[in-house]
């Protein structure tokens, strides 16, 4: 899927002129790494990270509690495996690349998965910040409170560049860390189906941080991941 596929997609009205070329450039920079990406030596890195404590109604992060949980993402991978372990490994190269060439705080690849019980969520592959939560529930009601589940659902990309004013309009937004004053969260589409494979999820601590100089790198990484889900 190339960039002006994904954006008709994503239902993004960006000026594809300006982007083309930058875009171009770092699908080629993210292609390069992934063929200089070496096997994991730290395995278990790749499949676990801290996160932090869920309210009891499971809406939102107890941010400030100082005893993180552990999320082993081989429980809802169906295990560890070589091919796995590499895509893994491919995912956090793509996304350290991705976030220094932005310059952003947060950056974040998450996959649509069942669980066991047959409901849907976003599961956090692979990320470079702050410690957040790893599922987001794929269901209307979560919707209502989080862009990240809205547009794995609907496939619609997202970006604001002042997250306050969005909150004090109504706009649905999962509060994880107060800094983050700009997000822009975008969808993952199958490559072969075009359906909503997941989504990128990118965060900055400062106001109107999302231009045509930022978006450049993520739409490539957008384009890019899919090859590389699980």
């Amino acid at each position: 899927m190339q960039l002006k596929h994904y954006l008709t997609s994503a239902r993004l009205n960006l000026d594809i002129d300006m982007l083309h070329q930058p875009v171009t450039n770092y699908i080629q920079t993210l292609h390069a790494a992934v063929d200089k990406t070496e096997p994991a030596s730290d395995e278990a890195r790749l499949y676990g990270y801290k996160v932090p404590k869920i309210s009891p109604d499971g809406s939102c992060s107890i941010s400030n509690m100082p005893d993180f949980e552990h999320y082993d993402l081989a429980d809802i991978l169906g295990g560890r495996n070589p091919i796995t372990t590499d895509k893994l490994a491919i995912l956090n190269a793509l996304v350290n690349l991705t976030a220094g060439a932005m310059s952003v705080d947060w950056l974040g690849i998450y996959q649509k998965r069942a669980k066991p019980d047959g409901s849907h969520v976003l599961v956090k592959l692979a990320y470079r910040g702050a410690v957040s939560r790893a599922e987001f529930s794929l269901t209307p009601a979560f919707a209502t409170q989080s862009n990240n589940s809205m547009v794995g659902m609907n496939g619609e990309a997202k970006i604001i560049n002042d997250i306050p004013k969005y909150i004090a309009s109504d706009g649905p937004y999962y509060n994880c860390d107060s800094r983050v004053k700009a997000e822009a969260c975008m969808p993952l589409f199958d490559r072969k189906t075009s359906h909503i494979t997941g989504i990128v999820d990118a965060e900055a601590w400062q106001e109107d941080f999302f231009s045509v100089q930022t978006l450049a790198p993520l739409l490539a990484l957008c384009i890019v991941v899919p090859k590389f889900l699980i």
